[in-house]
């Protein structure tokens, strides 16, 4: 990290001269580009303090104030209004290691008008802050248009697009002789009574649905009475229909108020931010956002800036806001929420109870959004062409990396060693060409060496003619930094074999080539990144799932091979009747007994053996070590 000493003479004067007052700061690179955004009650404490010796910054921190040369300043009235303007600022310059909030999908709204004399139902694709009301977002569209419906049987408000005013007489439309509205063009109905019925379809649309069927069962119950039957029915489908469309809002809370459940999970290369509206109790709705600029060790001021930048957008600001990670400067934030809303707003970060399994059952649907986006991406071969594309100009490759192979190790304190090699072509896996290596000639944990024999295995069966390895891949990735890439390019040498070959870091993703000291770190929304990230983790997922399986099978022939009388048919013949040897141990001496192959003595001394104390037990040679291996 950058020490005061190192600080640019410029920049250091334009650090002693900040101010001690609220506002915003934008801090610049050599041309001047805008790399932050940030909003501080003491401007000159804030800034400062990026430029300070501390461990306390995390690595992306200590990235982004290495490139700083010039910092622009903008003092506010108060920090409640820096807060606003950092919003707007983030929004006009994007700045790289800002949380942007990105809308990849556009889900309608409801919106009822009321900037008209007789407000009306229309669906829009984006809420604003413009004195109309907006309900959803719909992720279904059955339900909006139930809802549609409802509004027009129950509550009868106008479709039609007129202008009208009170006294009008404009001539009826179909709609009105079916029921679904009340006639205000015509002046059947009085603006009062009808702005009344408006405020019971936003009662309703918000969730609150019992008094609304408790009025029209009166009215269902008396129409009876009276002998009115068509009256009746129709009060009758319209409770039905009400009912259907609560039924799709799940009861989540037996809280009556009305809040918005925010949750921000990351799974390492990409963020999601999921909003839960829960309305009198209800979960009426939700919206996710994927967030560009967002980091996992800033996740808190990641929270941060989503809550901030989505209230500056969002139609309202419930009474609570329940949150799944603390943030930065929480009560700056509530007291800018409250003055949006015009009202008391609690932030908080539950721990237990009912208000916590909302916050998880928000993180749920937050990781369900990632895995959904992960498979349509993951699909989509354009983007894949485009990431190869990307990738072949960030690395200067000297041709698209359509094959790209992977290696990864995988062991416990250096037992059941393995490593797997993964093959992506054309940016999808290419699962025939997946090899597992059983490593033959490396004692304890030493990953190096395993990724050197894997390797050298692998080049030398393809130097050797073999058909299944014969083909070399544009771009070889090893899971691993400096070192690891260092151990592949020496067995390369060996061979003599020129294949370029990169090391993946997870430490800020950062990809090492040879001959470079410094990592190259590629956008974090890049489709090339994506992609490596990918090979990456396909490569840890087949290399861990053998690992496990070789450590299940040495575990099986432990327990069962040092038994005396016990051959590989009595095993084989146990192990499909039991299905474990955890189950095994469940049986009696009778059970065991009974399995095809076995004996009453067999069986006392298969169930002696498996209940005797861990200390007595005679380790057994590991047969795998001792028989052939039949991985490449």
């Amino acid at each position: 990290m950058r020490t005061p000493a190192q600080t640019p003479s410029p920049l250091r004067q334009r650090l002693d001269l900040l101010p001690d007052l609220p506002g915003c700061y934008l801090l610049r690179d050599e041309q001047g580009q805008v790399l932050y955004v940030g909003k501080a009650e003491s401007l000159r404490q804030r800034v400062r303090s990026y430029f300070q010796d501390s461990s306390t910054h995390t690595p992306r921190i200590r990235l982004m104030v290495s490139r700083v040369r010039d910092v622009e300043v903008v003092v506010t009235a108060s920090a409640t209004e820096a807060l606003l303007l950092e919003s707007n600022l983030i929004k006009r310059y994007r700045p790289p290691f800002n949380v942007r909030l990105r809308d990849d999908k556009q889900y309608p709204y409801l919106c009822l008008t009321m900037n008209e004399p007789f407000p009306r139902p229309i669906v829009v694709r984006r809420a604003q802050r413009d004195g109309n009301r907006y309900f959803g977002p719909y992720t279904s569209s059955a339900a909006m248009r139930q809802a549609l419906r409802v509004l027009k049987q129950v509550f009868q408000l106008r479709g039609c697009s007129r202008k009208i005013e009170e006294g009008d007489r404009q001539r009826l439309c179909l709609d009105y002789h079916m029921g679904w509205c009340s006639g205000p063009c015509a002046g059947l109905i009085t603006r009062l009574d009808y702005l009344a019925a408006v405020e019971a379809a936003t009662s309703f649309l918000h969730g609150k649905a019992e008094p609304v069927l408790r009025r029209l069962q009166g009215e269902m119950e008396a129409a009876a009475e009276a002998l009115e039957f068509e009256r009746a029915a129709r009060l009758r489908d319209q409770i039905a229909a009400i009912r259907s469309l609560a039924e799709r809002q799940r009861v989540v809370s037996d809280d009556r108020a009305d809040q918005d459940v925010l949750a921000l999970v990351c799974d390492g290369y990409q963020t999601c931010a999921l909003v839960m509206f829960v309305r009198g109790g209800r979960l009426v709705g939700q919206e996710h956002y994927f967030l560009e600029g967002a980091h996992p060790d800033e996740i808190a001021v990641a929270m941060q800036q989503f809550v901030q930048q989505y209230y500056a957008r969002a139609p309202q600001v419930p009474a609570q806001v329940l949150l799944n990670v603390a943030i930065p400067e929480p009560d700056l934030l509530a007291a800018w929420l409250r003055e949006r809303r015009g009202g008391s707003v609690r932030l908080l970060v539950p721990r237990r109870g009912e208000k916590r399994r909302l916050v998880e059952l928000a993180e749920q649907n937050a990781q369900l959004r990632m895995e959904e986006r992960r498979s349509r991406l993951a699909g989509d071969q354009a983007l894949a062409e485009e990431a190869m594309l990307e990738l072949q100009e960030a690395l200067a490759l000297p041709a698209v990396p359509y094959r790209i192979e992977a290696f990864d190790v995988s062991n416990t304190q250096g037992s059941e060693m393995v490593a797997a090699m993964v093959v992506f072509e054309a940016g999808q896996p290419k699962k025939t060409d997946y090899r597992r290596f059983k490593i033959k000639t490396v004692q304890g944990p030493n990953d190096f060496a395993a990724l050197q024999e894997a390797l050298r295995r692998r080049l030398n069966r393809a130097l050797a003619g073999d058909a299944r390895f014969s083909e070399l891949p544009d771009l070889l990735l090893i899971d691993g930094g400096k070192g690891q890439l260092g151990a592949a390019l020496e067995v390369m040498g060996e061979i003599s074999v020129e294949i370029p070959t990169i090391g993946l870091a997870k430490q800020l993703e950062a990809i090492y080539l040879p001959g470079r000291s410094e990592p190259v770190l590629l956008p974090r929304h890049s489709q090339a990144l994506f992609l490596l990230q990918r090979v990456r983790d396909e490569a840890h997922r087949f290399g861990l799932a053998y690992h496990r399986r070789l450590r299940a099978q040495r575990s099986t022939r432990s327990a069962l091979d040092e038994i005396a009388g016990i051959g590989r048919k009595r095993r084989d013949s146990l192990l499909r009747h039991f299905g474990s040897v955890e189950k095994m141990r469940t049986a009696s001496v009778e059970e065991l007994a009974l399995v095809p192959g076995m004996n009453r003595p067999a069986a006392e001394r298969v169930f002696q053996a498996l209940h005797a104390p861990a200390a007595q037990r005679r380790t057994a040679p590991d047969a795998a070590e001792n028989g052939q291996d039949r991985s490449p």
